[in-house]
């Protein structure tokens, strides 16, 4: 079975809404807010490199579709599979630069995609479906950025109307950075 890792930049105190950018009105908190610190985002190198397959609700896949095939730092996600799952786009595929990505419809195909040969699918983004994915027992690894900032409001990764009853996690990386960034890498214990 191939794992399923979210991915997200995250507030303290659980907002993940634009992090780089958009309608929230602290949009770009990432950069605006917390001085840079390369080490901090050494993770997202490795994800790079541990990715297979790239997972995408609806919302991402508007964002992130008109930009990242022209950026060179996603070189690596654009040749790779990707997947985006919407009960509203049309058709088994949808554009994505000079590819395509495909439609999944439902939490039941994802674990079927799941069940496939391959390696890590990985969720950028995309709060409303991670937490689909984490109702339906379907995350097996979260990567979480905190960042020391509370916007107070905005898409949560972890709603309390979304959750699962109970998850326990197993805390397998962390660091600390001087901006104040962690990093906190979990397994879902099953």
């Amino acid at each position: 079975m191939r794992t399923l890792v979210v991915t997200e930049l995250i507030t303290l105190d659980g907002i993940v809404d634009s992090p780089g950018g958009g309608d929230h009105p602290h949009g770009g908190w990432t950069f605006k807010d917390v001085a840079f610190d390369p080490a901090a985002y050494e993770i997202k190198g490795r994800e790079t490199l541990e990715a297979t397959a790239l997972l995408l609700g609806r919302q991402s896949y508007d964002e992130f579709a008109p930009v990242w095939p022209s950026m060179e730092e996603f070189a690596t996600y654009n040749a790779m599979p990707k997947y985006v799952v919407s009960t509203t786009l049309d058709g088994d595929t949808v554009p994505w630069g000079e590819g395509q990505v495909s439609v999944l419809r439902s939490l039941d195909d994802v674990a079927a995609l799941k069940e496939t040969e391959g390696g890590e699918i990985h969720v950028h983004g995309s709060p409303t479906l991670a937490q689909g994915l984490a109702a339906a027992g379907l995350v097996d690894r979260y990567h979480l950025l905190v960042f020391p900032i509370m916007l107070g409001s905005g898409k949560r990764l972890f709603a309390a109307d979304a959750a699962p009853d109970k998850t326990k996690l197993a805390l397998i990386e962390h660091a600390a950075y001087s901006n104040g960034v962690t990093l906190q890498r979990y397994d879902v214990v099953r």
